[in-house]
């Protein structure tokens, strides 16, 4: 309620804080008295008055001296603070801490002062145009060749090797395993009659990986494990900083065996024309998820680089609400799937405290983005308009958008849409600034594997060979 108040003074504190005094006209205290009288009157019953007539001094006498002066200066701190927050363009994190503050006197100004905590201006370490690396807009050969491999991978079997083929890294193997704890209690979660089992492939460690290497079809083998106390192999996570007995039994080593992608193959098992075609379909679809993806892949990569340029620390209380707002956001999400949390957490081969960790690192890098946003709207001299802010609240499609705004406006929380919309106007400003470079993903990350291919083939079968010497 802007009118209330002829002057506000903001006085910066250290600690992100600032102390704002508000004084109220005496003809605007007055008014609110008067007003104050008049509904009294028609809200109570008092003898010998109709009612809405009953006169000041019965009021007094009737509801305390002190009762509409007390009334009038809770409405007054109530609204004229978020007013004067408003006006001087603060950001507050949380509500207002009032000083002690005297009753409305008739007649005379009223002033009050409150303390409040404020959002930190940080500065960025640069604000030159964003430099990113993106792929290609158009689907690569690379990336088709994923894709079409992918989709073979979707039909690859298993086939028995013969019983002289040792276990390497790019094998599999069907396993019988018995794992024990410290004491000799089978842990079911590990234990197995037969396990299909992949190095690698991160259900058990590496160094689980590095025991079996070497093993043939029909050999035991029997060994222990101190698993790390950082363990996040799916099997061996609940296990992390305990010993783990194995007694390890190759049933038959297993070669993967990828159908050859051929014409025949495309059509009598993907359904179309001929690989000419499937690769064709394959591009049509890559470039619709691209269209679809890239402005938020580019505004990933983006908030990437700008939160380099952040080095600050952010106040423990916007983590907390960032915190609270992720995990309502995460927990509806899971309701509208239908899956418990435990159900989440074996999913992903995580443990609550793992997921309470990513969630506050993932909360904390929530607020730098924001802050760095700001930062960047701050610099480049942003301002964000009456009209602009009523906008967003007709955006909302509520019967009342007008009124909305001012609700949102009494109750002190018009900051936030304002922010808001500063955010919005900085990432804008962002993407269409940054300086951007075409990338092939795909296709390096294929040369890289190929150059590295023969060099571990070769340390692979090296390692297989002194697993089989020491288990001999």
């Amino acid at each position: 309620m802007e009118e209330l108040f002829v002057e506000t003074n903001v006085e910066s504190l250290e600690g992100n804080k600032a102390k704002v005094t508000v004084t109220i006209d005496a003809a605007d205290v007055d008014g609110r008295i008067t007003k104050t009288y008049k509904d009294f009157a028609r809200k109570y019953n008092f003898p010998g008055f109709r009612r809405g007539k009953a006169p000041r001094p019965v009021i007094d006498n009737a509801l305390g001296a002190e009762a509409v002066r007390a009334t009038v200066t809770d409405e007054l701190l109530n609204s004229a603070w978020a007013a004067a927050v408003d006006a001087e363009g603060l950001s507050p994190v949380s509500g207002p801490a009032m000083e002690e503050t005297e009753l409305v006197e008739a007649g005379k100004p009223y002033v009050f002062s409150f303390t409040i905590d404020l959002r930190p201006e940080v500065e960025l370490s640069s604000y030159d145009a964003v430099e990113i690396e993106l792929p290609f807009a158009e689907a690569t050969e690379a990336e088709i060749d994923d894709q079409v491999s992918a989709m073979a991978e979707h039909y690859t079997t298993f086939e028995d090797a013969s019983a002289a083929t040792k276990l390497k890294p790019e094998n599999y193997a069907d396993l019988a395993i018995k794992a024990t704890d410290a004491e000799g209690n089978d842990i079911a979660a590990i234990t197995s009659e037969s396990r299909l089992y992949g190095p690698g492939t991160g259900m058990l460690s590496e160094a689980f990986d590095a025991e079996i290497m070497g093993m043939k079809k029909g050999q035991t083998k029997e060994f222990t494990l101190e698993v790390p106390a950082d363990e996040t192999a799916v099997l061996l996570a609940d296990q992390a900083g305990k010993p783990v007995n194995f007694e390890v039994t190759c049933t038959v080593v297993k070669k993967k065996a990828a159908p050859e992608v051929t014409d025949e193959w495309a059509k009598e098992t993907m359904g179309f024309e001929s690989v000419a075609d499937m690769r064709e379909r394959i591009a049509e679809s890559l470039n619709m998820q691209k269209g679809a993806m890239m402005p938020r892949i580019k505004e990933n990569a983006i908030m990437t680089k700008l939160l380099e340029r952040i080095d600050a620390e952010v106040p423990e209380a916007m983590v907390a609400e960032a915190e609270t707002s992720l995990l309502q956001d995460f927990f509806g999400q899971l309701q509208q799937a239908g899956m418990t949390f435990d159900a989440y957490l074996g999913s992903q081969g995580i443990t609550a405290d793992q997921f309470k960790a990513d969630l506050k690192a993932q909360s904390a890098d929530h607020v730098k983005e924001q802050l760095a946003l700001e930062a960047w709207a701050r610099h480049a001299g942003m301002e964000i308009t009456d009209e602009e802010i009523s906008a967003e609240f007709a955006k909302t499609g509520v019967e009342d958008p007008a009124a909305l705004e001012k609700e949102w406006r009494e109750a002190g929380r018009l900051h936030l849409i304002r922010t808001g919309l500063l955010r919005t106007k900085a990432i804008e400003d962002l993407m269409e600034n940054a300086k951007v470079t075409e990338k092939d993903f795909a296709a390096e990350t294929a040369a890289e594997k190929k150059a590295a291919k023969k060099p571990a083939k070769k340390k692979a079968a090296k390692k297989a060979d002194d697993a089989e010497e020491a288990a001999e």
